[in-house]
């Protein structure tokens, strides 16, 4: 195999192709399919998982990796606050989506998680891109096959509820329960943040306090501040494999309103980008963002802002694997 160019796995400048010009790839990173020779050369893939069968309710975050590579266009290299340049530290390519069947829920939980099995098989850490959250558990099966993570988990809602509409076990409410009960997720090393909004009853709040985990309501979040909750949220998760899963619900609708369930009175946009800055030093080994719905923001600004908290979560992500 040719040797490929010093900057082959660095995004395409804005100043040499401009950002409406040109295939959009998740931050204009090469796109490298699992069958290219190159995939042994890559340590990060960014991941679509184009599915929302698990919607209850306003379906549309299966439209959401497109429109996130397209605003991720925008996205350049350096990290002015923290000072990280991820493409520099890490090889870094968009490895395409995983192929949804949306009519078979349980086929396709398999398909995506024979996917991520092969990307840990090969040593790939992967940046998810949703989807609704119920991708979380099939990419946890294939990521956490082995033995529990700690879980963060940024959401307006716990998503433990056992069960919908008559005993279906497999919605967008329901898979941090799955996974937990699956030996997933080990839930004295899992914490919630910005649980908020009405709520049909408390059993998934009861049920999730009762195997120990860390529920962390807005209210907590604003009266103690971005840095002390985080600092807890560090001590919980400790020095383990941890994964990240990020709803954008988490963030308040004023800012984020392109979602299946927004909920008021969530963070700003600022804290949205600040709560994964504090992620730094995490040994996570997994991250995904989940349910944003072009559908309900045309305009594209909450593509925009995930976006911009995918970069985020990249520099924390190139941090990790640096440091293995």
């Amino acid at each position: 195999m040719a040797s490929l160019p010093t900057d082959f796995f660095h995004p395409v400048s804005g100043m040499e192709m401009p950002r409406f010009a040109g295939l959009p790839t998740f931050m204009r990173l090469p796109h490298v399919t699992l069958d290219d020779p190159i995939i042994d050369q890559v340590q990060l893939g960014l991941v679509g998982v184009p599915w929302d069968a698990g919607t209850t309710n306003r379906p549309g975050p299966r439209h959401g990796p497109r429109q996130l590579r397209d605003l991720s266009t925008m996205i350049r290299a350096g990290n002015p606050v923290t000072g990280i340049n991820p493409f520099s530290m890490i090889n870094c390519a968009d490895l395409g989506d995983v192929a949804p069947n949306p009519v078979d829920i349980i086929d396709c939980m398999e398909r995506i998680s024979a996917f991520y099995a092969d990307l840990k098989s090969r040593d790939i850490f992967a940046l998810t891109v949703g989807g609704d959250h119920l991708v979380s558990l099939p990419v946890l099966r294939g990521l956490a096959g082995d033995a529990p993570v700690g879980l963060i988990q940024f959401d307006s809602h716990t998503d433990l509820f056992d069960s919908y509409f008559g005993g279906n076990k497999y919605t967008h409410g329901t898979p941090f329960r799955r996974a937990i009960e699956e030996g997933l997720v080990d839930p004295k090393r899992m914490v919630q943040i910005g649980i908020r909004g009405t709520a049909y009853n408390t059993e998934d709040v009861e049920w999730g306090q009762a195997q120990g985990v860390r529920i962390i309501r807005i209210e907590e979040f604003f009266d103690r501040g971005v840095s002390d909750v985080m600092r807890e949220v560090r001590e919980i998760v400790g020095d383990q494999p941890t994964y990240c899963t990020y709803d954008i619900d988490f963030v308040d609708p004023a800012f984020a309103p392109g979602t299946g369930t927004p909920e008021v009175g969530g963070p700003n946009s600022f804290q949205a980008l600040q709560v994964v800055r504090e992620l730094a030093g995490i040994q996570l080994v997994g991250a995904d963002l989940v349910e944003v719905s072009p559908p309900f923001d045309t305009n594209g600004n909450t593509a925009w802002l995930g976006a911009s908290i995918l970069f985020e979560m990249l520099c924390v992500c190139a941090g990790a694997i640096s440091r293995r």
